[in-house]
């Protein structure tokens, strides 16, 4: 168990809550309005547009994920528990970014490819990466409140992160056997979408760092009112 004498845990002010929540409205509103008025791809159609969803879910699951792998590096390094929660906040805001970005890929593969799923390289490691940080989140839910887990939980989130290049690179690696198509590169976006895109990537990101905080502090506030009720209980 951890120990009772250490320091109450800092929650997220809420001006900071507010402002990344107003910068989200914001970048939202203009996602909305670029998406809209993008020009329609000549070959998908209109389920095209599911791009503007799909990447930058996808981008921000990475972010989650390399977060985890950093933050889990920093708390074995240093000891403090502040990392250990950052760690495990990032873990859930990734995992949520991927279960979307696993969720709109069938309804693109099923206007594309005609199915809505096929073992493709980057899919099948798509999906064993949600499973790797899901079994995370489930060892922390089931093991919660030790220096041991959290340890033990670091190393684990800083091994899964090792997934992410053989996801991102995937296409590369197996070749003629991906179905996906080839990773973005600056001009390979039709005329027109290269806004929508960039915004909806803003707005990706934006959506993650607002989520982690208030995730962060939830975390906290959660800390601080079991620090106080094992003081209580301790003062009995």
């Amino acid at each position: 168990m951890r120990h009772l004498s250490q320091p109450v845990p800092h929650t997220i002010p809420p001006r900071a809550l507010l402002t990344s929540g107003l910068v989200l409205a914001a970048l939202a509103a203009v996602w909305s309005a670029l998406v809209l008025t993008a020009p329609v791809d000549r070959m998908q159609g209109v389920v095209q547009k599911i791009l503007y969803v799909h990447v930058p879910c996808a981008f921000s699951a990475y972010l989650g994920f390399g977060l985890t792998a950093i933050a889990g590096a920093l708390y074995l390094a240093r000891n403090d528990e502040r990392f250990d929660r950052l760690a495990a906040a990032a873990a859930e805001v990734g995992v949520l970014f991927c279960s979307l970005n696993i969720l709109s890929g069938p309804i693109w593969a099923k206007a594309t490819w005609g199915h809505w799923w096929a073992w493709d390289p980057r899919l099948t490691v798509t999906l064993l990466l949600w499973f790797v940080y899901l079994a995370y989140l489930l060892l922390r839910s089931f093991t919660e409140g030790s220096d041991r887990t959290a340890r033990f939980a670091a190393v684990y989130g800083i091994l899964g992160a090792t997934a992410m290049p053989l996801n991102y690179f995937a296409i590369d690696l197996f070749g003629g056997a991906a179905m996906h198509p080839e990773n973005l590169e600056r001009g390979s976006l039709g005329a027109g979408m290269g806004w929508p895109f960039a915004a909806a990537i803003a707005v990706g990101f934006a959506a993650f760092v607002h989520l982690l905080l208030l995730r962060v502090d939830l975390a906290a506030r959660h800390t601080a009112a079991e620090l106080a009720a094992r003081e209580r209980d301790f003062a009995r």
